[in-house]
């Protein structure tokens, strides 16, 4: 009878150790698009915008891009196809580059070697997670 005890009680603490932590919160981006896209992200970070990139999420999969507390209420996707056509509108000019990146400063991409892109701004309202999904452009 103890050893059915605790091994009961063993198996709910490590069922509660496998169950994620309330504060644990994400930012997903869902491709609901037919073609690979890659997307980056950008979030104003205590002094700065920050932008970082690449995901790449195939057709009908998402990406977690943040794996913590949401720290603010405003993010900023940009997504385009393995082509480098632009599969969301945005209007929020932020630095991107090439390869993987993680910039510092949304201002003078040019100057500094990089490449402007418009980003979509998401509000988030403040919400611990969130999911955005990406559609096909219209035609």
């Amino acid at each position: 009878m103890r050893r059915n005890v605790i091994g009961f009680l063993a198996g709910c603490i490590a069922l509660i150790h496998g169950l994620p932590s309330r504060g644990a919160a994400q930012f997903a981006v869902c491709n609901q698009t037919f073609d690979v896209i890659n997307v980056a992200l950008g979030a104003y970070e205590r002094t700065a915008f920050n932008t970082s990139g690449w995901w790449t999420i195939g057709p009908n999969q998402c990406a977690n891009v943040i794996d913590e507390v949401l720290t603010s209420r405003y993010f900023y996707v940009f997504a385009q196809d393995v082509f480098g056509r632009e599969v969301l509108t945005g209007a929020t000019p932020m630095c991107v580059a090439p390869d993987r990146f993680k910039i510092t400063g949304e201002a003078d991409c040019l100057v500094r070697g990089l490449i402007e892109a418009r980003f979509h701004e998401v509000d988030t309202r403040k919400s611990e997670r969130w999911t955005f999904f990406i559609y096909p452009p219209a035609k």
